[in-house]
């Protein structure tokens, strides 16, 4: 089981982001979070890799664990050896290298079976097996994202956190990689998914947290959510009368509701 228990992030000493946060990732689970841009998503899955220092962020309160074990005080290296891999937002794949030689360095922990690794992730993507040696740049930015996420299955991890998966990609590649993600999650890798697409999130996830200025404001099972009136009006647009100002009557609304 991966936790996140009462954690606080703070960046640059001085702006508290992350206020008391607590999730579960039970193994073999795809878990989404919810919430606007801003809320604090992002820097909750950098708590759990090890990758706030790099922002500048620290975790002040709290802790996130692994099975029990504290994961807060590794480094990102220590914790990918762990089983868990981040693929951050907007692919950060190498440009300027070959399909394959991304792939290959994101066996840099299991160096021993970069040949099964490579196969698993080619079954996956039948498209970058026929790119391999095609400089990585030249991918469309579906074929990128297909890139960073089979980088990080190369160390055959066991949880999969997954900052916007979708983020701007045509509707037909959206569902090829929701697709994927549920085959990955069949093979057993549980899976973190931070997603601005809440329809597709919530289609495939088990459990659900919305975050909403860096605390947890609501969990349930994804089925209860996407049948939640407030999910449906705020981030499944299924509401066209919204009066006055969104942002003004989003959050009056939903804070009203939640916290009751």
């Amino acid at each position: 089981m991966l936790s996140v228990r009462n954690l606080e992030v703070v960046y640059g000493d001085a702006m508290l982001v992350i206020r008391g946060a607590s999730f579960d990732v039970p193994d073999g689970h795809i878990v989404a979070l919810l919430g606007a841009n801003g809320a604090g998503k992002s820097t909750l899955l950098r708590a759990v890799s090890g990758l706030l220092d790099v922002h500048n962020g620290e975790i002040t309160k709290g802790a996130v664990t692994l099975d029990g074990d504290d994961l807060g005080s590794l480094s990102a290296p220590a914790i990918a050896r762990r089983g868990i891999k981040h693929v951050l937002e907007g692919r950060r794949i190498f440009k300027e290298f070959s399909v394959e030689e991304n792939l290959r360095i994101g066996a840099h922990v299991r160096r021993r079976h970069i040949r099964e690794g490579l196969g698993r992730v080619y079954d996956l993507f039948p498209v970058l097996r026929e790119r391999r040696h095609r400089v990585a740049g030249y991918l469309s930015g579906g074929e990128q994202q297909m890139l960073a996420i089979g980088r990080a299955l190369m160390s055959e991890p066991r949880y999969l956190l997954l900052d916007e998966p979708s983020l701007g990609l045509a509707p037909k590649m959206v569902e090829q990689i929701r697709d994927i993600i549920v085959e990955i999650n069949a093979q057993g890798t549980g899976v973190l998914l931070v997603e601005q697409n809440a329809a597709m999130a919530l289609s495939i996830a088990r459990h659900g947290y919305v975050v909403e200025t860096g605390r947890v404001v609501m969990d349930r099972p994804a089925a209860e959510l996407l049948n939640d009136d407030d999910i449906r009006e705020f981030y499944l647009g299924a509401r066209s009368d919204t009066p006055g100002s969104y942002r003004d009557v989003k959050q009056y609304r939903r804070r009203k509701r939640w916290a009751s």
